[in-house]
């Protein structure tokens, strides 16, 4: 049986393994996809378990998208440019580390028929998933990015890997056509970015990363201004996909079945 395996912190949440276990089972592939939650100092030996064949395929979340890249051996173009690993697997007898985020996002706005080309974003967050997103966006021919972090400082290394960001005080509000949250406050029902949006023009699209509630309070209010809000599922699929397709060479179906599957929790 082939295990394979998503690290996060927090991972309860995650609609991961039911997914790929559902796909396994669809495609008559003898396999298990199980969740875990590390210390950072367990890393290093679980990535061992890829070299040794103990694990067939591995995803990672938050917070560990750049803390397994010392234990990688090898990077795909796109996970040296992001500096951002979700997808682990071994090739050559090497582990190798791959982003499958950047397609994710930029097919879940394909699907909700979102054309940003020329448009403005503004992302929330500078976490690990965030260089994905503006290399997304960038790939969509975004016309300018916006970035707000709670902690300013914490949001150097984005400017570092991509200058032309706009870097803005938490709380302000640019002019955007997107929004784009990137930051945990949503996971838990009560959390609040404490935004004002009330008085922006035009209906914008709010988009949060977030998929588990599959409404957040930032996506809430945001539907009852009139604006189009998207969560995180899609982006899930479509990264999740490609991570399959990595590690066992055909892309798994996204269908209807699988969505009312998914739906079911």
């Amino acid at each position: 049986m082939k295990k394979h395996l998503i690290i996060g912190s927090p991972i309860s949440h995650s609609l991961s393994p039911k997914l790929h276990n559902y796909w396994f089972q669809q495609n008559n592939i003898d396999a298990i996809y199980e969740k875990f939650q590390p210390r950072a100092d367990q890393i290093k030996e679980i990535l061992h378990k890829i070299k040794s064949g103990e694990i067939w395929g591995m995803n990672v979340t938050v917070p560990f998208k750049k803390k397994v890249i010392p234990f990688v051996e090898n990077l795909s173009k796109t996970a040296k440019e992001t500096s951002s690993v979700n997808t682990i697997f071994k090739k050559e007898d090497l582990i190798y580390g791959d982003n499958t985020d950047v397609q994710g996002f930029e097919l879940s706005l394909k699907y909700e028929n979102c054309d940003i080309a020329n448009k403005k974003a503004f992302i929330l967050g500078a976490g690990g998933v965030v260089p994905s997103i503006i290399k997304a966006l960038k790939n969509l021919n975004i016309n300018q990015i916006f970035l707000s972090n709670r902690t300013i400082k914490n949001s150097d290394h984005i400017t570092k890997q991509y200058p032309e960001i706009i870097i803005v005080e938490w709380g302000q509000i640019p002019d955007f056509d997107i929004v784009i949250n990137a930051t945990s406050l949503g996971l838990n029902k009560d959390d609040n970015i404490n935004f004002n949006f009330e008085e922006l023009n035009n209906p914008k699209i709010f988009y949060d990363l977030i998929y588990n509630p599959r409404v957040t309070k930032f996506l809430e209010q945001a539907k009852q201004s009139g604006h189009k809000i998207i969560n995180g599922k899609m982006m899930l699929l479509f990264q999740a996909q490609k991570a399959f397709e990595i590690w066992h060479g055909f892309l798994p179906k996204i269908d209807n079945n699988l969505l009312e599957f998914l739906n079911n929790d």
